[in-house]
């Protein structure tokens, strides 16, 4: 008995393809359009005080720790995609500086960005968050009596975070995480321009209430 072995054709191949192009969209329509988290409602109001970690000298100057806040407002666009702004501070001390000995270094601005939350299944007590962000901020330094004594104008820097969050009652969050901020501009004191890079990396708790 001989067997007949088929040879390949581009009807074959093609419906290959259809499968694979249908599995595909399948999984991505699964996985953007599943069973939403943070419940039904769409806007919530987020509160994050945290402690911050500079990763690179600012002009020379190694600052130590510092600390500051952010508050954002966030809309849910899809069920795990949620569209935010707002506006943060945060203040690092230096010892010796270009502009001076026992100074602030102070970095406000806006945050304009996406954030993904996702289950991670549920038998556990949590989800699993990213988020990045255009941040258009502007550094000052201050001296010890608390005068301004320099800065810079506003630029644009970017953010990121990722952390897990915590639904503690109803329509409240916990939502601690860790986030890397970068920003670069250069700050004028007595006639000349300096230029600084702020990088450095911050641990705070989200504080989320939704509506």
């Amino acid at each position: 008995m001989k067997i007949k072995v088929m040879e390949p054709s581009a009807e074959m191949f093609g419906s290959k393809k259809r499968i694979r192009s249908f599995v595909i969209s399948f999984l991505l329509l699964s996985f953007f359009w599943g069973p939403p988290v943070m419940g039904q409602h769409r806007i919530g109001v987020t509160f994050r005080p945290g402690i911050s970690f500079a990763t690179t000298e600012v002009y020379n100057a190694d600052i130590s720790w510092g600390w500051g806040f952010e508050g954002t407002v966030s809309y849910r666009l899809l069920p795990h995609i949620a569209a935010y702004a707002g506006w943060g501070w945060n203040t690092f001390s230096a010892d010796v500086s270009f502009a001076g000995n026992d100074v602030h270094l102070q970095e406000s601005g806006y945050a304009m960005g996406f954030r993904f939350i996702h289950s991670l299944g549920h038998e556990l007590p949590f989800d699993y968050f990213l988020r990045g962000a255009l941040i258009i901020s502007h550094l000052e330094i201050e001296n010890k009596e608390g005068d301004n004594v320099a800065e810079s104008g506003y630029g644009a820097g970017f953010q990121v975070e990722a952390g897990l969050s915590f639904e503690v009652g109803e329509q409240w969050y916990l939502i601690p995480g860790f986030k890397y901020q970068t920003l670069s501009r250069e700050i004028a004191f007595e006639g000349v321009r300096y230029p600084v890079d702020l990088n450095y990396l911050s641990f705070g708790v989200n504080v989320c209430r939704t509506f």
